[in-house]
């Protein structure tokens, strides 16, 4: 029996997919199919009991960062920065038994409709999720 271990897999935009139509140039129906393909795989991953959590994220432009040295006030700014290159789009918490469970989860993701019904072909970075247990070596 193998033990189950927990993955993020973080969605990006900006790296590597320069040649995505950006979602909102998409069509109203592309948008839709897109959003149900993510509906539908996550109701997939919730029968076998695979996923934990997923979300998209809000626009950059709506991001804050916050750099604090302790003293005083943090300082706050309005992101994004334009040096940035790649943004977190989302994310999706998965309970799976092997790292190969969780690229083939990853590469569906990548696969996601677009805009035409073209694959977004976005990267998803797989990322295993440790425990304290996991620091003690």
């Amino acid at each position: 029996m193998s033990i189950a271990m927990r993955f993020m897999l973080i969605q990006t935009y900006g790296r590597g997919d320069e040649t995505t139509v950006p979602i909102t140039e998409w069509s109203p129906e592309d948008i839709a199919a897109h959003i149900e393909f993510q509906q539908v795989l996550n109701e997939e991953l919730t029968r076998l009991g695979e996923l934990v959590g997923a979300e998209g994220l809000a626009s950059p432009e709506a991001a804050k960062f916050v750099v604090w040295d302790g003293q005083g006030e943090p300082i706050v700014t309005d992101g994004p920065y334009t040096e940035f290159k790649e943004l977190i789009a989302g994310y999706r918490l998965i309970d799976v038994d092997t790292i190969e469970r969780a690229v083939e989860i990853a590469a569906r993701i990548s696969a996601a409709p677009g805009a035409g019904g073209a694959p977004i072909r976005h990267p998803i970075e797989v990322r295993q999720i440790l425990s304290l247990d996991d620091a003690d070596g």
